[in-house]
């Protein structure tokens, strides 16, 4: 059973937060040309396709952790510190992006937005993607693991 939800959890994983990642890294450059351009309806689809995207694939992203809850249960791992602290920076992620990722898109998405904000809205991205990424550096490497799994 281990294996099976530990399956479940990075495929869910690679098929949820790889296009937000990917997605939410493409939406300040699109939205940046959208600005530049305000009659290029072909701009304006991107961005808001884009952060359709970012939507779908983030609540889509719940059972991200609700698997990995099951997986590091039943691994018996739920108090190793290396979970612990994925646990930690997945709630934050989570928290980067739908409060200051997501509401910032959301503004481009609806034709508002300067150039300014896309600067800061590639900042909170690219913290949102380190977050990802340390996780799944911590989901690999298992520091003081002994699992074997």
């Amino acid at each position: 059973m281990t294996k099976f939800l530990l399956a479940v959890h990075v495929i869910a994983a690679i098929v949820a937060v790889g296009p937000v990642t990917v997605a939410s890294s493409l939406f300040p450059p699109s939205a940046r040309k959208a600005l530049a351009a305000p009659g290029d309806v072909g701009a304006a689809e991107t961005v808001r396709l884009l952060h359709r995207i970012c939507r779908v694939y983030a609540a889509v992203g719940v059972v991200v952790p609700v698997f990995g809850f099951a997986t590091a249960s039943s691994m018996g791992v739920l108090g190793d510190a290396w979970l612990v602290v994925s646990i930690a920076l997945t709630a934050l992620a989570a928290l980067v992006l739908v409060a200051l990722v997501l509401p910032r898109q959301s503004v481009f998405a609806d034709g508002g937005g300067d150039p300014a904000a896309t600067v800061r809205l590639a900042m909170f991205t690219g913290i949102f993607n380190l977050l990802w990424a340390t996780v799944t550096v911590l989901m690999i490497i298992r520091p003081g693991s002994t699992t074997g799994a």
